[in-house]
């Protein structure tokens, strides 16, 4: 199969971020080509909790870095979070359904080759750095997505 999948991952919530990636794998198990380019929140999914740095940071990129989800577990609910109650809730009844959690649905596009692009300039203006993303991430310009997208078969917004 030809076809080719594009995701842009503009939000930061963890249903969203659980819905970019469950159609991404499953683009990839029908054989399709899938590209997802993280922008502003969206750049939360792909970073490392492990190597997230304040070093060289500007005082604001310290107080973003200190208010932004450390990685995809710490990733809110749009809705209903509650302080957190409304998506421990929910991970709660994914369990009782043998649903895999975020994190495994991330491991899997990984695995699966799924390709990570982060908008440089989201990159630049919330001031994080190559190496706090997980390595298969690329950061590249606005014009490579749109590139992308142009010669895929769907495109989503997410």
């Amino acid at each position: 199969m030809d076809k080719r999948l594009s995701l842009l991952m503009f939000s930061g919530d963890y249903d969203k971020a659980m819905a970019g990636l469950i159609l991404a794998n499953t683009a990839r198990d029908m054989g399709m080509e899938v590209t997802m380019f993280f922008a502003f929140w969206g750049l939360s999914l792909i970073r490392d909790p492990d190597k997230m740095t304040l070093e060289d940071k500007t005082a604001y990129e310290k107080m973003l870095d200190l208010f932004t989800p450390k990685g995809p577990e710490a990733l809110p609910m749009s809705r209903m979070n509650f302080s957190g109650l409304g998506k421990w809730m929910l991970e709660e009844m994914m369990e009782e359904q043998d649903a895999p959690r975020l994190i495994h649905f991330l491991k899997g596009a990984r695995k699966k080759q799924v390709k990570f692009y982060a908008c440089k300039l989201s990159v630049d203006i919330m001031g994080f750095k190559q190496e706090e993303f997980l390595p298969e991430t690329e950061i590249v310009e606005a014009k490579v997505y749109l590139e992308d997208a142009l010669t895929s078969d769907i495109q989503l917004f997410i």
